[in-house]
């Protein structure tokens, strides 16, 4: 199915939905169906409508999964649970409504506020600033550790397991390059290197976003910056957020831009300005800077997955771009550029 064939009625279930009677009181819609909803975008794992509330000036996006990143049978309600909790920061979209899901409407689904803006630029170096400002208005957000959300004992050496996880699909297919499938096993190896004393742990934890590519971040028409897409949360180490939202290999996705040195140590110098003593950032920088070093690893193990799916054409949701990215992730180039950061 191509993107621009799908529709509420391509889903099963979901017109049914928005016609339901708890659909319409919750989000307090007129009891004779008038909104209509546009495909606003799609990704790896999701589809999302757009629709304009009819009676009140309200801009709303309506979000199915197709399939849940952690493995999840609630991933909606995973999600929507995030949203609530982060309400307060005011960073973040307004939960509107969930529905937990049926045997046609499967995986349930959700509504939220559309907040406006674009996606944030790397190459503007305000919006940087504002989006180091946007994380610590959210890491603020007290939340505690029966809040629902997954919580990693070493959040380090989850990540890595994650990586062994995406990487075998790389490593065990036919389709996958022999001399990418050593390279990247020995970076693999030289971070579990670094890893063999981590210790748990137990230090202040929050809801973190995990995916802070610069689509998830948008910049309205004052420079405010929030972030969506909060599929993949968790309860963590703030900084495993800063580390992925610097690493080269998130900043690369959508760009060709890498960070310098100078620009981290501002977006660091801000973030803790920010912070303003609402939770104790002491050692903050040295786990970024390993969480960093991690993340390479997780956006590249991430790309060889998505190598292999995108080569088999078995997930339905494709996109050129993200091919052709894809193809440049396992390219002898920026290979080498991340065993560099490893000292290879």
């Amino acid at each position: 199915m191509s993107n621009k064939s799908i529709t509420i009625d391509t889903i099963p279930g979901l017109r049914a939905l928005t016609r339901s009677p708890d659909y319409r009181n919750t989000l307090k819609l007129p009891e004779e169906q008038t909104e209509e909803y546009t495909l606003l975008a799609t990704g790896e794992y999701n589809i999302n409508f757009r629709f304009r509330h009819p009676v009140r000036p309200e801009l709303l996006v309506l979000r199915v999964n197709s399939e849940s990143q952690m493995h999840l049978s609630n991933q909606i309600e995973y999600e929507a649970n995030a949203l609530e909790l982060l309400e307060t920061s005011g960073r973040t979209p307004v939960l509107r409504y969930v529905y937990k899901g049926d045997s046609v409407l499967t995986r349930g689904a959700l509504v939220m506020s559309l907040l406006p803006g674009r996606a944030l630029h790397y190459d503007a170096p305000e919006e940087i600033q504002e989006a180091a400002r946007c994380l610590a208005d959210i890491h603020s957000v007290p939340v505690s550790e029966g809040s629902g959300l997954i919580r990693p004992k070493a959040p380090i050496i989850a990540i890595l397991e994650e990586c062994e996880e995406m990487f075998r699909t790389y490593e065990e297919s036919p389709l996958g390059e022999d001399s990418v499938k050593k390279r990247i096993r020995t970076l693999l190896d030289a971070g579990w290197a670094m890893t063999q004393d981590t210790p748990e742990y137990h230090g202040y934890s929050c809801c973190v976003n995990t995916e802070l590519n610069n689509t998830n971040f948008l910049v309205d028409d004052s420079g405010r910056v929030r972030l969506v897409d909060w599929e993949k949360p968790l309860y963590s180490d703030p900084a495993q957020d800063l580390g992925h939202f610097l690493a080269p290999t998130t900043t690369f996705w959508k760009t060709d831009e890498i960070f310098t040195e100078e620009t981290i140590e501002k977006f660091m110098d801000t973030y803790i300005e920010a912070v303003g003593g609402r939770y104790d950032t002491i050692g903050l920088r040295e786990r970024t800077r390993d969480f960093i070093v991690i993340t390479c690893l997780r956006g590249l193990t991430w790309c060889s997955m998505a190598w292999v799916q995108y080569q088999q054409n078995d997930k339905g949701l494709t996109n050129e771009s993200t091919r052709i990215k894809l193809d440049a992730y396992l390219s002898d180039g920026f290979l080498s550029k991340i065993e560099a950061i490893y000292g290879m």
